[in-house]
């Protein structure tokens, strides 16, 4: 007999998270949780960000029968200071200007959902991003182009924004917004192999 295999849902508006799993070969449904990440206030990234998964996947799971639902949430820390997305361009131009030449610990949550199971599974990826050292110039360009604010952290390592890190330590596709590794660990403890979402 061969296994159920549920829909795949992505509860989040993110385009890059939703090209990593196009990529690996899952056409999710997307479900953008719109949570109110406010309701959230925790001082250390680990749990803050696997909570903040958990309320964007719960909340998109009350609209499914028997899928997959998966929530992320990203945030930096640089200098022991969280980061999420910049509220504009000049907190941007400030952060920028306060982590080049550093190192930040870029930390994602993931929860996944499985309704059909009624199994819940919570983790976490931390991958250290070693930012360049650059100019002002340079720094308000790359916020002019408005990449930074749709971003944790103030940048899109897949986009403009890889062209100013130097390197990264961990998990590549984590800085992303999604850790594929940890992704394919949680789908094989609920007993799925990725290739079963290939259609």
């Amino acid at each position: 007999m061969s296994k159920y295999i549920p829909t795949f849902v992505l509860a989040s508006a993110s385009s890059a998270r939703k090209r990593l799993l196009q990529t690996i070969g899952i056409e999710p449904v997307v479900q953008p949780s719109n949570f109110d990440e406010s309701q959230v206030q925790l001082k250390e990234p680990v749990p803050l960000v696997e909570t903040l998964a958990r309320h964007k996947a719960q909340t998109v799971a009350t609209e499914f029968s028997k899928a997959l639902v998966l929530g992320c949430d990203s945030v930096l820390r640089v200098g022991g200071e969280i980061h999420g997305k910049p509220a504009n361009p000049q907190e941007a131009i400030a952060r920028w200007q306060q982590m080049r030449g550093t190192v930040g610990e870029l930390y994602t949550g993931h929860a996944l959902l499985d309704l059909s199971q009624n199994e819940t599974l919570v983790g976490c990826s931390m991958t250290k991003v070693y930012f360049a050292q650059v100019s002002d110039r340079v720094i308000s360009d790359y916020v002019a182009t408005g990449e930074p604010l749709k971003c944790a952290g103030s940048f899109a390592l897949e986009g403009q924004g890889g062209f100013l890190v130097d390197q990264i330590e961990g998990c590549h596709s984590n800085v992303i917004g999604l850790s594929l590794p940890l992704l394919r660990q949680m789908l094989g403890e609920l007993g799925y192999e990725v290739t079963d979402f290939w259609h």
